[in-house]
């Protein structure tokens, strides 16, 4: 198709744009997804009922999915995702109906391809019987042992980004959503992403309870969930309440009973009415590999964030914003993942900034952008494609790796630009509510994106024309840094240069000149940028932390600064032992070591492994051999790919 043809379903964008992205521009938006085997396209999903089992004896889930199909074009057959299930029967409109189920098709699993054909615009009713098996990606089996109370088995789920297909068959794309239905069986207190409508006992088994949800708000298949185990909940709000395993239900309730109904009320001001009814935060098992999981009506939150001291609760701001931004507003598929992520920060800042003033927006700002150069900076050369915004995945490589911190911050510092560029705040928010208002239970691309953009700010176009975006969009690396207000972080940025500049010209003066009252009105965020600017000096004007000027420093920074050594703020913590491994300073690679076993956050697992072995790869691999079946399937795969071991 021409590039004019192209940009004609594309009537807002300038000529100019338009010209930029011809060879970008898909035939039609959202662009097909690449990251699913199945023919989605030629459905409307109306209704999902997962129907299962939970089987902690065997830990697998038994039971089936039905799916009321509209048929829009006419086909051979119907294509599903699945990813080392084992399929019993398809059932169309009440009769059996033959299947098979391909060979696997790395990383994006095995087409479950139904015998059924039909040239007439019509609706179906499609019904799977299946059970996951020991390889599924999506669940995390925990014993007793490994659970944080020790007493019940637990069972979690996380399928995100194309994990959803190994829990039950499905169009494993963010680009086809529906209203669903869940009904579970288990012996244990169950929780799904949607809210509850019953809770019985079943009668065939004694032990056993069946619970109800519903899900009335379309979704897509990631946003699916299940948790189950020794769960007890605490409201934290009118219209909240936190889950955890009772012995650290209070610890919870505690950390969030202040903020998160604020949380909420300000998200709608910014965007409009809360719809999900019930916002509520599963505090999960050490094992969660990632800081929260947005699923509607149940957030799934890593227990880093119990911390004592409530500065870890900006999370809980980032997930409900995906309320709007993700659960409500979509990308079609994870090429465009920056429009929930980078949206969600935006979001989120904006919540903080609410709170708490605008210095403390841009020094959330300020720590997000030293974590995208940070991240920028450890790509390999084989992985510097995944730093661009818009990616690339045509090449059926998978959305796991393209995960880092790129589509948070640079897509954040798109939208921040994007701010600026056109006025302010008070110019910019008209559109966050037009935005979300017009794609509202959609999923959508950059380029429409793109072409609402212009649309709004018609009178603009040329202004808008002058953003580089073939930059932003496309190029790999950082993108051009916006100004930030740097007065909260000058503090830190002042104390960190005068730690090297004693070091380097008159290290015998360190004792004297450094007293624990120089952190003493630090926070996690401005301990956590000290930390990282301190390290940040390795190599510059050949200065070096692993030096006998550099050993003795950290030695008094130990002795000074006491609360960094002692703290239980896993920010903290790990940015410290990153200080102590740029430094070699052994004693520390054990202790990281032990850390290591007692997180499962990825944010913290991935680097931690990697700084491990860069000191000592013999006491790397004898960890991860220890603690890796207590990791999330999802973290332990992309160790092993960091530790070079597939």
């Amino acid at each position: 198709m021409s590039s004019i043809s192209q940009s004609s379903n594309y009537p807002n964008l300038s000529p100019k744009l338009a010209e930029l992205l011809a060879s970008h521009l898909p035939e039609s938006s959202p662009e097909r997804d690449p990251s699913t085997n199945s023919n989605y396209y030629n459905f409307n999903l109306k209704k999902s009922t997962l129907d299962i089992e939970v089987l902690f004896d065997k830990k697998i889930l038994i039971g089936s999915i039905t799916l009321e199909l509209d048929v829009l074009n006419s086909i051979d057959n119907i294509i599903l995702d699945s990813s080392y299930l084992n399929i019993k029967n398809t059932i169309v409109n009440g009769e059996s109906v033959d299947f098979k189920v391909e060979p696997r098709k790395e990383p994006l699993g095995s087409p479950l391809i139904i015998n059924y054909s039909t040239d007439k615009l019509s609706t179906i009713t499609l019904k799977i019987e299946y059970e996951t098996t020991d390889k599924c990606t999506a669940l995390q089996w925990l014993s007793p042992e490994q659970t944080d109370d020790g007493k019940l088995p637990y069972l979690f789920s996380q399928c995100e980004p194309i994990h959803a297909r190994s829990f039950f068959p499905c169009f494993d794309t963010p680009s086809i959503k529906s209203e669903y239905y869940y009904i579970v069986k288990s012996n244990l207190k169950t929780l799904m992403s949607g809210l509850l409508i019953s809770e019985t006992k079943n009668d065939n088994k004694s032990d056993s309870i069946i619970y109800k949800y519903h899900q009335p708000v379309p979704i897509p298949s990631y946003l699916c969930c299940i948790a189950s185990g020794s769960l007890i909940g605490k409201p934290i709000g009118p219209r909240s309440t936190v889950f955890s395993e009772p012995s650290f239900v209070d610890s919870c309730q505690y950390e969030f009973e202040k903020d998160t109904e604020n949380f909420i009320q300000v998200a709608e001001s910014l965007v409009f009415p809360y719809e999900w009814k019930k916002y509520d935060v599963l505090i999960l098992p050490t094992a969660m590999p990632f800081g929260g999981m947005e699923h509607p009506n149940c957030t799934f939150a890593t227990p880093t964030l119990i911390s004592g001291d409530r500065e870890n609760v900006d999370v809980i701001a980032h997930e409900l914003a995906h309320s709007w931004s993700g659960n409500l507003v979509t990308n079609g598929s994870f090429e465009h993942f920056w429009l929930n992520e980078g949206w969600t920060v935006y979001l989120e800042r904006r919540i903080v900034e609410k709170l708490h003033g605008e210095k403390a927006r841009h020094f959330s700002a300020i720590i997000g952008w030293t974590d995208l150069e940070n991240s920028i900076d450890a790509m390999g050369e084989s992985s510097k494609r995944y730093s661009t915004l818009i990616q690339n995945l045509k090449d059926k490589s998978d959305p796991d790796d393209a995960f880092s911190t790129v589509p948070y911050e640079k897509g954040f510092n798109l939208l921040f630009s994007l701010e600026l560029l056109l006025g302010g705040k008070q110019n910019f928010d008209p559109f966050i509510k037009h935005y979300f208002t017009k794609y509202k239970y959609q999923s959508l691309d950059t380029y429409q994106f793109l072409d609402t953009l212009y649309g709004f700010y018609d009178d603009k176009k040329d202004l808008l024309d002058t953003f580089d975006w073939q930059t932003w969009l496309y190029s790999p690396g950082l993108p051009p840094k916006p100004k930030f207000d740097t007065e909260l972080v000058d503090e830190c940025y002042s104390l960190a240069k005068k730690w090297v500049s004693i070091t380097s010209s008159n290290p015998e003066s360190l004792e004297k000149e450094f007293n624990p009252s120089d952190i003493e009105s630090f926070g996690s965020n401005q301990s956590g940028v000290f930390l990282d600017t301190l390290v940040s000096y390795e190599g510059k004007s050949n200065f070096t932390w692993n030096s006998k000027n550099g050993s003795l420093a950290i030695k008094i920074m130990t002795e000074k600064y006491s609360k960094y050594s002692t703290s239980q703020n896993a920010e903290v913590v790990f940015r410290w032992f990153r200080l102590l491994l740029t430094g070699r300073i052994q004693s520390s690679y054990p202790k990281l070591a032990d850390w290591l076993g007692t997180v499962g956050r990825m944010k913290f697992v991935r680097p931690g492994y990697v700084m491990l072995n860069q000191v000592d790869r013999e006491l790397a691999l004898k960890t991860f051999k220890k603690f890796e079946n207590g990791y999330h399937p999802i973290c332990k795969a992309m160790v092993k790919k960091d530790l070079g071991l597939v």
